[in-house]
């Protein structure tokens, strides 16, 4: 498919609207609601829980957002649902009970975080629970070609993003083979994953992969993660979109 009209309408709020100040951490029902009322699109996050549950969280560790020790891995949902994030009252929502409070109001982008290690239990619930709520604006996007070629041949109509940057060179990208860093930066893996979107780092514009997927695939660039307006006047002479925090964009 195509990409929808919709993923490049509105600025994406980068795990929501959130403010911790305001008591509405990242990748929580009250960051998102604020992105509704603000007419933001959503972007957020998932991992899996213990129990096969697709968790709107960023971490693989629960000690940043939680303080508990631990793997967000190695809980069941229920117990992940009763964590409190960053000391507010919010707790982690399953992605189904985030996507019933948004309400099909505003899109939503799902990151889908990966190990690369070829699991597809992750992606195979979020496309359950997307295909549950059928005719909401949602996409799907994960730096993991795998998961993405997986959400091509379980749910081709889904829109599928992938998300990179030109160099991965970061400490955390270290543990991935060289070849398949390169692949990434690349998008060597085109063929497989044939993308509906990109989403990548804003530091790294313009970039010939980026350039040409947009100029001659026609495919849309979303970028992140902007956090000035300044930012954002840079980012939109190479990109269709920008996932934002911070800031509101003008």
């Amino acid at each position: 498919m195509t990409a929808p009209a919709w993923l490049t309408a509105r600025p994406i709020a980068h795990r929501g609207l959130h403010d911790r100040a305001a008591g509405r951490p990242e990748n929580t029902i009250g960051a998102a609601l604020a992105a509704v009322a603000g007419g933001f699109a959503i972007e957020c996050d998932v991992q899996l829980s213990r129990d096969g549950e697709a968790m709107v969280v960023h971490d693989h560790a629960l000690e940043r957002l939680t303080g508990e020790a631990g793997l967000v891995g190695e809980r069941d949902s229920a117990a992940l649902e009763m964590l409190r994030v960053q000391g507010s009252d919010e707790r982690i929502p399953a992605l189904a009970a985030f996507l019933d409070a948004v309400g099909g109001r505003v899109p939503v982008v799902v990151e889908v975080k990966s190990r690369f290690a070829g699991d597809e239990r992750l992606v195979r619930r979020v496309v359950e629970v997307v295909a549950a709520r059928d005719g909401a604006p949602v996409a799907v996007k994960s730096f993991d070609p795998t998961i993405v070629s997986a959400v091509r041949r379980l749910a081709p109509a889904l829109p599928r993003g992938i998300v990179a940057e030109s160099t991965h060179a970061g400490a955390e990208w270290q543990k991935l083979p060289a070849e398949l860093r390169r692949s990434l930066a690349e998008l060597l893996h085109w063929e497989d994953t044939l993308p509906d979107f990109l989403s990548w780092n804003h530091r790294d514009l313009p970039d010939g992969p980026p350039f040409l997927a947009r100029r001659l695939g026609g495919r849309p660039v979303m970028t992140w993660t902007i956090r000035s307006e300044a930012e954002a006047a840079a980012a939109r002479a190479h990109a269709d979109q920008i996932v934002f925090e911070g800031f509101i964009p003008g």
